[in-house]
């Protein structure tokens, strides 16, 4: 047992001598990214992006280089232009779009109105996240979130979800999520708490036994399970920050403990670790299993970094913005400000599982992607 410990000792002092040695390069990577002749923080979202033809990205750019430096704890200095900046971004309905987005160019669903729900709730949210990481969360106002106040307008919202498409109803259950529990703080006696049990409530009901997830079919498609697993990520984060009991979570833990030890995407390698890490601290029995599987993701993550201290998402094909289809386009493989922000946020998490408050890792605080809860 003693030579176990030992060993396991000594590999850890090496994982935890490779953290540390990825993390600089990663923060000298992201500091490169700014923007010339703008605010400190406002970040291009590769070497490969022309900011002057591509514009629109930059606040893609900004909003993923200042989480990630954040949890980096990397902080910018002067926050109040780059929040400024941001801002800048905002409509007067309080959504966030890639500034001079033409909808006619963009695509996720055949209803403009669901694609334009999309996409607005996802710049929003991640441009709320970076504000709040800025320390500017309070200039951040969202007259948008009225009607979601309302419970049977809440209630009809719900009913239009669709869950054939788990993965991409999660994102937007989240950022509705998430702009609730920021009303909440801010009214803690009003209507945002009973919304956030409605959710609660709805996913209650349709709560699959076979994974805890939700969405058709899982039992019978490894692509539907995945695609289940990785939308239920986004929705389990209001359960965590409600503390809300969840059904079938050990069987949660179970279907990610059968995916694949392997680096796929950002978005895929995230979610699984996101269900484990929180999901381990409800299920301690299940610890020592899913430290194992965590571990050996660890070294293929920390062997995928490239060379100039960033992270790509991918090694093959074409990265855009998430429904941005006939905008910015860049080969996959190389480093950017999403994939290295996602890339750390998974190492950050098993960090934290494996040695609990090693690194002072600065998760990010509204739900989403990025935000990290231990239990107490």
């Amino acid at each position: 047992m003693k030579n176990r410990e030992t060993t396991m000792s000594f590999t850890d002092q090496l994982l935890k001598d490779r953290i540390l040695t990825a993390k600089e390069k990663s923060i000298h990577w992201l500091r490169s990214m700014q923007a010339e002749g703008m605010p400190e923080g406002v970040a291009r979202v590769s070497e490969l992006h022309d900011a002057e033809r591509y514009p629109q990205m930059l606040l893609s750019g900004t909003y993923d280089s200042i989480m990630a430096r954040t949890l980096l704890n990397d902080p910018i200095e002067n926050t109040a232009p780059v929040a400024d900046w941001i801002l800048s971004c905002q409509h007067p309905d309080g959504y966030f779009t890639l500034p001079g987005l033409q909808w006619d160019q963009c695509h996720k669903r055949e209803q403009l109105a669901d694609t334009q729900e999309y996409m607005r709730f996802h710049a929003t949210n991640y441009s709320m996240g970076a504000l709040d990481a800025l320390g500017h969360l309070d200039k951040f106002e969202m007259p948008f979130l009225a009607p979601f106040l309302d419970e049977a307008n809440m209630w009809a919202w719900l009913g239009q979800r669709d869950m054939r498409d788990p993965w991409l109803e999660g994102n937007n259950i989240v950022n509705i999520g998430s702009f609730l529990l920021v009303e909440m703080a801010r009214d803690p006696q009003g209507p945002a708490r009973d919304r956030l049990n409605d959710i609660i409530e709805w996913h209650n009901r349709q709560s699959e036994p076979y994974s805890g997830f939700w969405g058709p079919g899982q039992q019978f498609s490894q692509e539907a399970l995945l695609f289940a697993l990785c939308g239920a990520t986004h929705n389990l984060h209001i359960f965590y920050d409600m503390d809300a009991h969840i059904p079938h979570f050990n069987q949660s833990i179970s279907r990610c403990l059968e995916q694949p030890i392997a680096v796929r995407s950002g978005c895929i390698d995230v979610d699984i670790v996101d269900i484990l890490v929180h999901g381990v601290q409800r299920h301690p029995e299940r610890r020592e299993e899913a430290e194992h599987w965590l571990r050996e993701l660890l070294v293929k993550l920390l062997d995928f970094q490239n060379d100039d201290g960033g992270f790509p998402d991918t090694l093959l094909g074409e990265r855009g913005f998430d429904g941005w289809v006939k905008g910015y386009k860049e080969p996959q493989g190389h480093s950017n400000t999403f994939a290295t922000w996602f890339r750390w946020i998974t190492i950050a998490m098993i960090a934290e599982i494996l040695w609990p408050q090693w690194q002072p890792w600065q998760f990010r605080k509204t739900i989403g992607i990025g935000y990290f809860k231990a239990m107490k």
